[in-house]
């Protein structure tokens, strides 16, 4: 059972990273050149592609490795009385809220029409999902922590 328990927490943290890191790429380096129109329609479509892709394969993995780790560690209980518990659960709402924000922000991005117009209305949209894939990342940090919260 150990070994399972390893290759799902590695899975899981493996693309927590790939994912987190992609939003926070596309938004931070891709996004403002687009909207100064220095990005090409091309270019935009595949990023925007691969981040779509990403986000969605990422959620297939986080439910079936979350939810072995949720599983093994805790109980309704834990989950609803426990700070650890309450993290987790403020990790799931912002695992929703960011794929929901990657989704907007993408169909916006690659709609027709003028690049760094539809990359403008995009832009909120990933800046909301950078945000909070920061706010995901502390809230990793402090359920990871040995040294309870």
């Amino acid at each position: 059972m150990a070994l399972i328990d390893a290759v799902m927490w590695s899975l899981h943290i493996g693309f927590a990273v790939l994912w987190t890191g992609s939003v926070l790429f596309v938004t931070l380096a891709v996004v403002p050149p687009a909207t100064r129109g220095e990005v090409g329609r091309g270019l935009l479509s595949s990023v925007v592609s691969r981040l779509r892709w990403i986000t969605r394969i990422g959620a297939l993995v986080f439910v079936a490795t979350g939810g072995h780790m949720a599983g093994q560690l805790y109980t309704v209980e834990r989950l609803t009385g426990t700070g650890d518990g309450h993290l987790l659960l403020t990790m799931i709402a912002l695992w929703f809220a960011i794929t929901g924000l990657v989704e907007v922000a993408s169909g916006k991005a690659v709609a027709d029409g003028d690049v760094a117009d539809v990359v403008t209305d995009a832009k909120p949209f990933f800046y909301a999902a950078a945000a909070l894939s920061i706010g995901l990342i502390l809230t990793a940090g402090l359920l990871a922590n040995p040294f309870g919260v």
